[in-house]
């Protein structure tokens, strides 16, 4: 339902490992330094949540801390072998300014993994995630620029925002989190990221027998909530998996890749999004992505259309193109003189997208892998304007080459992962184009991760 996960359980309740695999914490070395504690002075941020620290000649990145803290850290991964080792920042001996006390009882050390940032006030958070940005930019295409990460209307005070959740399930049938780089499952009543209609559906205070992930999600549309169970493997799960009954909502199962049971109301949900001056609503699957901000879509919508300017009759192309938000967009400024062509290859995302596109007849909608596409020949010899929300992973070399050899006046490039943003946008400085604008959104407030706009140009344009 999303592109990741969420935040934490009770205090006092046990930790469980889900369905007996094993955690990552528990292969150790015979050289392990796992449990030793010392202080260290904190030092930057680092992409990936954590801040970099040095002992004994070797780096140690610490999760809840603050730069310029002094903390005493307990090691979480790593032996006399290791290049780095991980660590918790369990003691603060030097507080940042910066710090403020968690709004969530599990969003601390040895529990909850799902937000990196709750022990930061909100504005420092955005500090710090610009910071990783520019670090990026920097360090991998060798781009100095100033980054703003700008705040998104949807959520309260960085709280109650996100509307797609993916609860894991322990042994005992109990939703929670996992811990941090750990298979092991901490049980929740609430989970304040979590937007309020997940949590009244009353999935967290069910038992999910023979489960082993229950998806919870909202849409802005008409319609209740959606909850997706997907059953436990290596289990004999019921012909007719056993449900709890839920309070107001949609109920389906995971039967295979792609393909859910209806137990009880729709298998999707309907989104609106008013962007740009339009409306636009968008029938999503159970197992569909989609934004889980719920100010994203329009944000987004109106940061491309804004870095694109792109104009009736022009070649549009629309890559990654989910269940079709952007490609929307794209055809009513283009407009029937246009075209645009988008391209998707996950299947759900591709029926979704046929349903929500019917009727803009300059769309032209391609069932295939990006790179694949582009091989051979869909997007025909040229483009003016493109969008490319590619996964976090990026969208490589080959699929930078073939797009820049369409001669776009205009690329704008979607990112959730800064390290992936970076290198893609170095290729494109090797094949001529430059990044001539940027703009970062707090879509995920409390966690490391956010959100880029890029705008890339010709390099001999203004």
């Amino acid at each position: 339902m999303s592109r990741d996960g969420g935040a934490g359980p009770r205090r006092g309740r046990p930790v469980r490992r889900a369905g007996g695999r094993p955690q990552r914490q528990e292969r150790q070395r015979d050289d392990s330094a796992v449990g030793t504690e010392f202080e260290v002075e904190v030092g930057p941020v680092a992409h990936g949540g954590h801040c970099v620290a040095r002992h004994g000649g070797r780096v140690v990145f610490v999760r809840h801390t603050i730069p310029g803290e002094r903390v005493r850290v307990r090691v979480t991964e790593g032996g006399e072998g290791s290049k780095f080792w991980r660590a918790d920042a369990v003691e603060v001996l030097e507080a940042s300014p910066d710090r403020v006390q968690q709004p969530c009882p599990v969003a601390r050390p040895g529990l909850c993994g799902g937000c990196d940032f709750q022990h930061v006030a909100l504005p420092a958070q955005r500090e710090l995630k610009a910071a990783v940005v520019a670090e990026q930019l920097r360090r991998l295409a060798g781009l100095e620029l100033p980054v703003v990460v700008e705040a998104v209307p949807g959520d309260e005070d960085g709280l109650r925002w996100r509307t797609r959740t993916a609860f894991a399930v322990d042994a005992e049938g109990r939703a929670g989190l996992r811990r941090h780089r750990s298979h092991e499952v901490v049980v929740l009543e609430d989970c304040p990221i979590t937007e309020g209609g997940v949590i009244g559906t009353g999935v967290l205070q069910e038992r999910w027998q023979h489960a082993a992930q229950v998806e919870v999600a909202v849409g802005s549309g008409e319609g209740a909530p959606l909850v997706v169970v997907t059953p436990a493997e290596g289990e004999a799960v019921p012909r007719r998996l056993p449900l709890p009954r839920l309070r107001e909502a949609s109920l389906a199962v995971r039967t295979a890749p792609g393909t859910l049971e209806q137990r009880g109301g729709r298998t999707w949900l309907e989104e609106r999004v008013v962007a740009a001056g339009a409306e636009h609503r968008f029938r999503v699957s159970g197992a569909g992505f989609w934004q889980v901000h719920p100010g994203a879509p329009a944000v987004l919508v109106e940061a491309v259309l804004g870095a694109l300017g792109p104009q009736p009759g022009e070649r549009a192309l629309d890559l990654y193109a989910g269940a079709g938000l952007f490609a929307a967009a794209l055809a009513e400024a283009v407009g029937v003189t246009g075209t645009v062509l988008a391209v998707e290859s996950d299947a759900r995302a591709v029926r979704d997208a046929r349903r929500n596109l019917h009727g803009q007849g300059q769309v032209r909608l391609v069932a295939s892998r990006v790179d694949e596409a582009l091989a051979g020949g869909e997007a025909g010899e040229r483009a003016d304007v493109v969008v490319l929300d590619p996964p976090r992973s990026g969208a490589g070399r080959g699929v930078v080459e073939r797009l820049a050899a369409l001669g776009p006046r205009a690329v704008a490039y979607v990112a959730c992962d800064p390290a992936a943003l970076a290198r893609d946008v170095a290729t494109f400085g090797e094949l001529g184009y430059r990044l001539q604008a940027l703009r970062a959104f707090d879509l995920f407030p409390m966690t490391q991760h956010v959100e880029c706009v890029a705008l890339l140009v010709p390099a001999g344009e203004s």
